[in-house]
């Protein structure tokens, strides 16, 4: 299990946290070790369907035995329930849709990154009273770069992270980096359903080598 600032230093050396889920258990496999062969080492598995659980600790399996250093991460979590269940399961950090109280003492309490969607000034303090170190600002669509240069000042200690509508473009990911931004979160726009339905995982390995190279490019 990775602490909290061990998951921190990880997500933000590579700038970026991929995020998927694939009802197909090989499928999410597969998609695990591309990203791991293209130089990733924390991934966000989300929770979005009956399958999510039964792959996650299949996932967890072939981490330990094939890839050291890979953090795998659980989303999508919305209740205390989910957060023991993956917990037990071998999570190493929990990323929410929106900020839930009981999820953010259960886990800090155990020493583990818990980054909750917000997308007001109103949660963000919420969660930052709560103790929670790593902001996932979401929907970053509907916030965009303007909401964050408009808050950073207000929280100078706290670590924010765009998920949805982040374009693996330079503009785009140029764009939330001069807003204040640490790293982005990289769904559907990197990882997206029709390329795991034509199991096309070499264009999944060049766009995220492309990706990790635009983001270091970027920060220097």
């Amino acid at each position: 299990m990775s602490t909290i600032q061990n998951s921190i230093e990880v997500i933000l050396k590579q700038g970026m946290l991929p995020l998927y889920f694939n009802a197909d258990e090989s499928k999410s496999i597969a998609v695990l070790k591309t990203l791991y062969n293209s130089g990733i080492r924390a991934v966000e598995y989300t929770s979005r369907g009956p399958e999510a659980l039964s792959n996650f600790k299949k996932l967890i399996e072939i981490r330990n035995a094939e890839m050291p250093g890979m953090l795998l991460g659980i989303g999508t979590i919305k209740n205390l329930a989910q957060a023991e269940t993956y917990f037990l399961a071998g999570a190493d950090f929990f990323i929410s849709p929106g900020f839930v109280p009981e999820v953010a003492s259960f886990l800090i309490g155990k020493e583990v990154l818990y980054a909750p969607g917000c997308m007001t000034p109103t949660e963000i303090i919420t969660a930052e009273n709560a103790g929670v170190k790593f902001i996932k600002l979401f929907p970053g669509n509907i916030l965009g770069p303007d909401f964050m240069s408009g808050i950073k000042d207000i929280f100078p200690n706290l670590i924010f992270m765009p998920t949805g509508g982040v374009d693996t473009t330079r503009q785009s990911i140029e764009t939330w980096f001069n807003a204040g931004v640490s790293a982005v979160g990289m769904g559907s726009k990197l990882i997206s359903k029709k390329v795991m339905d034509y199991e096309a995982y070499d264009t999944i390995e060049k766009e995220t080598i492309r990706v990790l190279e635009l983001i270091d490019n970027i920060r220097k």
